[in-house]
């Protein structure tokens, strides 16, 4: 290994002068809490990502489940479908709006949820259906849709990790009957930290505007019990400036992507189904029958030997943590969480970058081999 490389981060924010000086644009206003900015972050949200629906903003991605949920009328006794597969606040904005999450397993091929198990789950106390649309990669929205009508039940779409991701020539978010953005620093876009709700129709999103601000529009007129889940006009600016720069970070990580899926050896590449549009939050390999012990070791040799930054998400099946601890056989999901690896596919990749990790994963799945 050359002692002159640094390591190549799995993520990195790209924070530029432009962001700093919205920053500063906002904190020389003196309107720092939830104001114009916020309002005009919304606005162009909904523009650019969601066809025009109407957009919350929000402190964060798991504010923005958790209110549009109780928006949809979800509360104690209602079960709502989710996968295993996935980060654990899916299923805990069920659980702290008093429901009870229904794990069911994925498509091995996509990570992301299988219709036939969601049908299969469905009881006379399920009321909706939470896709996920895991790395960037979208959920099967028509058949998940059809599911729905079927059996009388919302769709909320978990699009944390999905900025921009189409599926079958419509953007993520315009499918249900609310979806949430995260805008975490680790996003493909960010404000900081923060999130935004898209709403299908105008009262539930007035809903989730009541809940977002403790339950009023105007000031001391509360009209249910809320919570405190603004986001800030500091975080908007940040937004708002990120949301421009989207689209050209979504070709580089499409560009990232294609570079490894034609060069990488000895690992399965990610899958695009057809109708499937991928933004590439994470560039998840499979190490094809490997224990998580192995796995492990896979990643630390990257790390190690090659200074080649990666993550593992989820190493937990989240019906597999102490919070939940269910029984549900769900083989797909136990199989996945031994075996993927997530490489970096940020923006900031150089050509050097990119060539230096397919070597290395090359080279460490060669000696396993």
């Amino acid at each position: 290994m050359n002692s002159e490389l640094t390591m190549i981060p799995p993520a990195r924010p790209l924070i530029g002068q432009e962001e700093r000086d919205a920053v500063d644009r906002v904190l020389a206003s003196g309107m720092v809490a939830q104001g114009p900015e916020v309002a005009a972050f919304e606005e162009e949200f909904s523009a650019a990502l969601v066809g025009g629906r109407e957009v919350v903003a929000v402190n964060s991605g798991t504010s923005g489940q958790h209110l549009g949920m109780l928006a949809l009328g979800l509360g104690p006794g209602d079960e709502v479908i989710v996968p295993s597969f996935t980060f654990a606040a899916t299923a805990n904005t069920v659980v702290v709006s008093g429901a009870t999450p229904v794990f069911v397993d994925v498509d091995p091929r996509t990570f992301t949820v299988d219709p036939a198990a969601v049908e299969a789950a469905i009881t006379e106390r399920t009321v909706g259906i939470q896709p996920v649309h895991l790395y960037g990669h979208p959920a099967p929205m028509d058949a998940l849709l059809a599911i729905a009508e079927r059996h009388g039940l919302w769709v909320f779409e978990d699009a944390a990790q999905a900025h921009g991701a189409m599926w079958q020539g419509a953007q993520v978010g315009t499918f249900g009957d609310g979806a949430m953005f995260s805008l975490y620093p680790t996003k493909n876009m960010t404000s900081g930290e923060g999130g935004m709700v898209s709403l299908a129709r105008p009262e539930t999103a007035r809903q989730v505007r009541l809940l977002r601000n403790q339950g009023m529009e105007t000031q001391y007129a509360n009209e249910v019990a809320g919570y405190n889940n603004r986001m800030t006009d500091i975080h908007a600016a940040i937004g708002r400036v990120q949301l421009g720069r989207l689209p050209g970070w979504t070709a580089t990580r499409q560009e990232n992507a294609a570079f490894f899926d034609a060069h990488l050896e000895g690992v399965v590449t990610p899958v695009v189904v057809e109708g499937a549009s991928h933004v590439y939050h994470q560039y998840t390999i499979r190490i094809e029958g490997a224990s998580a012990t192995e796995r492990d070791a896979f990643a630390a040799a990257l790390r190690e030997e090659h200074l080649v930054g990666c993550g593992v998400y989820y190493p937990t099946p989240v019906h597999r943590l102490a919070t939940f601890r269910t029984e549900v056989d769900l083989p797909v999901t136990e199989m996945l969480a031994r075996e993927v690896l997530s490489l970096p596919v940020h923006p900031s990749l150089t050509d050097m970058d990119r060539e230096r990790i397919v070597a290395a994963v090359n080279t460490v799945a060669k000696a396993g081999a």
